[in-house]
């Protein structure tokens, strides 16, 4: 069983850059005494620049950077030519499902899709200029660490739910399915060829569970539903929180992403698995996580 969300056998300059955030996060009052000692200035700001990871199960094409990349990298340069200390950083994201799909139809390993495509990406990235300070891959052993630090700590204070529950399995290829895996019928607005987590024609969030007629993406088959155990984050414990601080407190921001929030609020939030029955990821470190 595996989180979503991996660390070379090295640490290198990277390295060294990511634990230095990590310890702004853990430790940050000692870290605000260096701060004083060293920038002496009362408004001093450090700038954090971050910008979506691409997949690595495919090329970067120019959509992606005029639509995300090449934007960020404009605002990166505006803050560095005013004199800002600002760190960019971006990376691979080599777990989830679009690898593991990728890999299938290559009969090749996670693993090869991944160390191909950040490759290619990262050069592409280099030849059109965009000046990430850090571009790193999620399969790095220090990301591993660090969600399994979230995981753990989430999971010690009691914040997680564990639900039993039932979870399409394909007989013919053997194993659970994600979320991607499964196509059926939106129960919203009858798209016939809408995901087990999303609907792209309507934009509704879904389970598996609600598609009608799904299928396996894998085989072909109809799935059977079969019981495994998972944790959940309660976000309908936190909605009326983030009801007040998205619709009330950030209406500026763009019209799709506000009215996404918005409808996934409207329609009530649910319990999300921040677990899957994968083989590809950051394994679950507690009992019984098998």
């Amino acid at each position: 069983m595996l989180l979503q969300f991996q660390k070379e056998e090295r640490i290198g300059l990277v390295e060294k850059y990511l634990l230095l955030i990590l310890a702004i996060f853990r430790n940050f009052a000692k870290l605000k005494l260096i701060e004083q000692a060293n920038y002496p200035m009362k408004n001093y700001k450090r700038h954090l620049v971050t910008a979506a990871l691409p997949y690595a199960n495919g090329p970067v094409h120019i959509g992606h950077l005029a639509g995300v990349y090449v934007p960020a990298d404009i605002y990166t340069r505006y803050l560095r030519q005013n004199g800002k200390d600002v760190l960019f950083i971006c990376g691979s994201d080599e777990h989830g499902v679009p690898i593991t799909l990728k890999a299938r139809q290559e009969n090749i390993s996670p693993q090869d899709v991944v160390d191909k495509f950040h490759g290619i990406n990262k050069e592409s990235f280099a030849n059109f200029g965009i000046s990430f300070d850090i571009y790193h891959r999620t399969s790095a052993p220090i990301h591993h660490e660090t969600a399994s630090d979230f995981f753990r700590k989430l999971y010690d204070q009691g914040d997680f739910i564990e639900q039993s529950n039932h979870q399409y399995f394909d007989e013919e290829a053997k194993q659970f399915l994600a979320d991607r895996y499964i196509t059926g019928t939106c129960p919203h607005c009858s798209n016939e060829k809408a995901y087990g987590d999303q609907c792209e024609a309507c934009g509704t969030s879904l389970n598996a569970n609600d598609l009608i007629n799904p299928k396996s993406t894998l085989s072909g088959n109809p799935p059977v539903l079969k019981e495994t155990t998972h944790w959940f984050l309660p976000l309908d414990k936190y909605e009326p929180w983030l009801r007040k601080w998205i619709l009330e407190e950030h209406g500026e921001w763009r019209a799709n992403v506000y009215g996404q929030c918005k409808s996934w609020l409207d329609l009530g939030l649910q319990p999300r698995a921040v677990s899957r029955d994968l083989d590809w990821g950051v394994p679950v470190t507690v009992e019984n996580a098998d």
